[in-house]
């Protein structure tokens, strides 16, 4: 199955990086400007001459409601890759952060903002005004960063004095699925110190809450009743548990951040895989301009597989990549290995030293590890009548349909089906194919409701496996996966995701008799063009 189907906890930026059909953070995915500094890797024994953490001043908000105006929504332009599909060119993902004092210095994820070529910033949920940041440092393993947005004069959040105990009400604030609309929700703290080990980040301990995040939330506070902050959300799973970072995390690295130093951070924006034929890495979706990873010569693609020696990512955490960073001063010369799936090749090189050098080669077909690529099918254009909306779907799937998308016995959008016998398609799950459908009408709808208003339908003759969060191309929302149905032992995928402006849905179901159709719902999705008008 391709590796965007994967199940996993999911940072919950709207970032479209290295996992395009799952992330949640993201997130994107999730997930990702190059940062100011190009410090060699820390460890947490060494402590630059700190700058003082910014205390409240009396441009603190002081209540629940004014949190808005000091939490901001983050846009992460540039070229990222991920996984399967190789390098995707021009692409903007979202996240959240907040204000930490006048001056437009502001904390959110490392997986929101590394790599990409520049930010774009919304302060409070206003439209009007858009704000450009640059990254001052950030750490790829405590999953924070700290910006400096263009301007002074902003209202800024203050720590909360309290202790994050279970049961203690917290709020989490941002702006979750490219939305431009603040959100809050309501939760408690359910677990003061769960396990902060996951794919992309390595943190000693998170806060688990049961406020609702979702992909686009990366980076936002979380906030008690009087409006200060507990901690920064960063993650969400499918079970409904969602996780910040505290205080006494954010402590130990905010002094270096702020003084414009790495942490230890070799400057990627990764993530932590295993493959089914038991090799592991650390997928690199995005490099930072002059960090030690760009020096070697690492880039976006690449799959990092040994540091100092030491095989990464075996339990598919970047706990022990991140131990290694941490088991070094700043300048130390780690020896790194690197695979390169776009080449076959093997490379060599030491950090904070000699650069990459390739030691060995194979044969490859492409950038998809262990799966089917793109290249499995041939694709072709398909337009609805009017040239509203257009992709590429498979082009053995040359039984094709157009128009009016209706829902409930109401036109609500505009389609395209296509499979290699499109009744059959409709009448089982024993052929590949896809419907696509777009609406301005369901743009306001929630996702989860219309998801699981089929799930009924659906469970009937398949096994639900779980609900992901999509992030990629533009879009976030989520899918359902049903599998063995009608006891044919094929697929079926549901999908339904926002434009980033969230002027309309997009709504996708996949038969999958093979991974290159998993594949080619991938493609489907990154080469839609929407035109209008849409019902």
């Amino acid at each position: 199955m391709s590796r965007r189907f994967r199940t996993a906890l999911r940072p919950v930026a709207a970032l479209a990086v290295a996992v395009v059909i799952v992330a949640a953070c993201g997130g994107t995915s999730s997930t990702p400007a190059p940062t100011a500094s190009a410090t060699p890797v820390p460890t947490r024994s060494l402590r630059p001459t700190p700058t003082a953490v910014p205390s409240p001043t009396s441009a603190t908000v002081g209540t629940l409601d004014a949190v808005k105006s000091a939490t901001i929504q983050i846009e992460a332009d540039g070229s990222f890759v991920d996984p399967s599909q190789g390098q995707l060119l021009n692409t903007a993902g979202r996240g959240s952060g907040f204000i930490l004092s006048p001056d437009g210095t502001a904390l959110t994820n490392n997986h929101v903002v590394t790599g990409a070529a520049l930010l774009k910033v919304w302060v409070g949920g206003d439209r009007s005004k858009t704000y450009n940041a640059r990254v001052v440092a950030a750490s790829e393993c405590s999953d924070l960063a700290v910006i400096k947005i263009d301007g002074s004069g902003f209202p800024v959040l203050a720590w909360a004095d309290v202790t994050p105990n279970p049961g203690v009400d917290v709020y989490a604030a941002g702006f979750p699925l490219g939305d431009p609309e603040y959100t809050l929700t309501r939760g408690i703290i359910s677990k003061a110190k769960a396990d902060g080990e996951t794919s992309w980040a390595s943190v000693d301990s998170v806060i688990e809450h049961d406020a609702a995040i979702n992909p686009g939330n990366s980076g936002g506070p979380l906030v008690t009743k009087d409006g200060a902050v507990v901690g920064l959300n960063y993650a969400g799973n499918d079970v409904r548990q969602s996780f910040a970072i505290g205080r006494a995390e954010v402590d130990k690295v905010l002094p270096q951040l702020l003084a414009g130093s790495a942490v230890n951070s070799i400057g990627v924006n990764g993530e932590a895989m295993r493959f089914d034929d038991g090799s592991s890495g650390i997928f690199v979706s995005s490099v930072a301009s002059g960090s030690p990873a760009d020096k070697v010569g690492i880039k976006g693609g690449d799959l990092i597989t040994k540091l100092e020696g030491l095989v990464v990512a075996t339990d598919g955490t970047m706990a022990d990549y991140c131990d290694v960073l941490r088991s070094h001063k700043a300048g130390d010369v780690l020896a790194v290995e690197v695979f390169r799936p776009s080449t076959g090749d093997t490379l060599e090189g030491r950090l904070n030293g000699t650069p990459l050098q390739v030691v060995s080669t194979i044969e490859t077909g492409g950038g998809d590890q262990g799966g089917s690529t793109a290249a499995d099918y041939a694709y072709a254009t398909v337009s609805t009548d009017g040239g509203e909306i257009s992709t590429e779907m498979p082009a053995d799937w040359k039984d094709v349909r157009t128009g009016d998308w209706s829902r409930n016995d109401e036109t609500v959008g505009i389609r395209i089906g296509a499979s290699t016998d499109y009744p059959t398609w409709i009448d089982g799950y024993t052929v590949s194919g896809a419907f696509l459908a777009v609406s301005a009408t369901l743009a306001d709808k929630d996702i989860e409701t219309i998801l699981d208003g089929d799930k009924g339908t659906f469970s009937k003759d398949c096994t639900y496996d779980s609900r992901k969060d999509f992030d990629a191309a533009g879009y976030v929302g989520m899918f359902d996966l049903y599998t063995d149905c009608a006891g044919t032992g094929n697929a079926f995928v549901e999908l339904a995701v926002k434009s980033a402006d969230g002027s309309y849905l997009v709504f996708m179901q996949l038969v999958a008799l093979a991974d290159r159709d998993f594949t080619a719902a991938d493609h489907i999705i990154e080469t839609l063009t929407v035109k209008g008008p849409l019902p």
